[in-house]
């Protein structure tokens, strides 16, 4: 394995890592306010934390060049993305089990490396066993033998899973021409103020039950949003699309095992059994190709 592409795999296990933890915060804060009020604070603290940082960078050290029209565009793109998606993750658990919405919502390992077919990404045979032994992993996590059928929630998640795909895909096509820093503050801004505007029009914000839970938005402003998904930005400009995305679908994973920590929920065998799996399946995506003679 190259380098670089164990820099970009590490980079995106940890963001896995912090995605995982964020599910008990998000678990937390959704118990006193609603789904906008939640997702438009964290985006917008996630874009604030990141502002001073980047000016004294700016000022100090040498940062990536970017097209700045590039940048404003990726990161209008990639902010809307990732507001219809969390959104539309959220409208869609009103309707189904979590389990049902962490298994279908981790889909989009299987949904990224179709996209990229048509756009003349390769797949190897062996990202094709490791996208199904993750398959079979996320299954047992997050279902283990219950309810399949579809109903409207699921369908709702599943095309959230097909825009966090589409996310995933965009952030490679820009990560190596724009400042990943900078595009992640952007996205972070578009996708906050379209979430605040959503929460005037259709929830009441009630500033009392926002101050209930500082601690959940504050974690998932500052360490979801401005930590994780920057890392998500700068690793992915070292790894391809599709290990990247089952290396992120871990989070499922860490998030069982900090609700097993933090929260004291038992982890059954099958559940066990199933990050098992999802390891397993990293480590069959990273083999590395065969060199010819």
């Amino acid at each position: 394995m190259k380098k670089n592409t164990l820099k970009g795999n590490l980079i995106l296990l940890l963001t896995a890592v912090i995605w995982g933890i964020s599910f008990v915060s998000q678990r937390v804060g959704m118990e006193y306010i609603k789904p906008n009020t939640f997702n438009g604070l964290r985006t917008i603290l996630g874009a604030i934390v990141l502002v001073p940082f980047i000016i004294f960078r700016d000022k100090t050290l040498k940062s990536k060049k970017s097209d700045k029209k590039l940048l404003i565009t990726g990161g209008a793109v990639c902010g809307v993305l990732l507001c219809l998606a969390s959104t539309i993750q959220t409208w869609g658990m009103v309707y189904t089990t979590s389990g049902k919405s962490g298994f279908i919502t981790a889909m989009y390992m299987i949904f990224v490396p179709i996209i990229g077919l048509f756009i003349g990404k390769k797949l190897r045979a062996l990202t094709v066993l490791g996208i199904a032994v993750g398959v079979a992993g996320m299954y047992l996590l997050s279902i283990h033998g219950g309810d399949l059928s579809l109903n409207k929630g699921d369908l709702l998640t599943l095309i959230c899973a097909v825009i966090f795909a589409f996310h995933i895909l965009v952030i490679d096509r820009l990560s190596g021409d724009v400042d990943g820093v900078k595009l992640a503050c952007l996205q972070f801004f578009v996708a906050g103020s379209i979430n605040l505007i959503l929460m005037f029009l259709f929830e009441k914000p009630d500033w009392s039950m926002i101050r209930v839970c500082t601690v959940p938005i504050l974690y998932s402003g500052i360490m979801s949003c401005g930590t994780a998904y920057t890392l998500q930005i700068i690793g992915q400009q070292y790894t391809e699309p599709t290990p990247a995305s089952i290396i992120m679908s871990l989070e499922s994973v860490f998030a069982a095992l900090a609700g097993w920590i933090l929260l004291n929920e038992a982890m059954t065998p099958a559940e066990i059994l199933g990050c098992v799996l999802m390891f397993a399946a990293i480590v069959v995506v990273q083999l590395p190709k065969k060199e010819k003679n």
